[in-house]
């Protein structure tokens, strides 16, 4: 079997999960859509910077929390079947596989955030703190830059099927 790269597999996934951009998604809200807006990040993540009002169920955890009978139940979630679910990430990309995840679990109207909150924060759209304090831009925009460590980067697998 061949492994796949994480890359890969938010590609095979995108088709299925429609996305929206930040800044339709900013339209949406001051037209008053209800949607319930998912942040997949890991807790400390969300709690550093998020958009108001969502809510955070770590992708580890999403099917258990999409069903009753579970520790990590999320009954908000659990009863939003047939509302509108706004996926939330860093980027986009864990958005997809937790949005694809979603419409395999009978979710009817998921969608993808697409550019994550790096792009809601370059849109210049507001994000909280755990507190509910407004986290500055320029805060914001330190933290959206990715650093990525020599160390980290490594060398391509013969074993990882190249994406485009």
């Amino acid at each position: 079997m061949i492994r796949m790269s994480y890359k890969t597999l938010v590609a095979e996934a995108a088709p299925f999960v429609e996305e929206s951009f930040p800044w339709d998604v900013a339209d949406a809200q001051a037209r008053g859509e209800d949607f319930l807006m998912l942040d997949v990040r890991c807790p400390s993540e969300f709690d550093r910077m998020h958009i108001q009002g969502s809510l955070n169920v770590l992708r580890g955890v999403l099917e258990t929390a999409c069903d009753y009978g579970y520790e990590e139940t999320e009954p908000t979630l659990v009863e939003a079947r047939d509302r509108a679910v706004l996926v939330i990430c860093r980027s986009g990309n864990r958005s997809i596989l937790a949005g694809h995840t979603l419409l395999r679990m009978g979710y009817r109207r998921v969608v993808s955030l697409k550019t994550g909150l790096h792009g809601w924060n370059d849109y210049e759209l507001p994000l909280v703190r755990s507190d509910g304090r407004v986290v500055p831009l320029e805060e914001a925009d330190r933290y959206f830059t990715p650093v990525i460590p020599p160390e980290k980067l490594g060398r391509p697998s013969a074993s990882v099927r190249a994406t485009a």
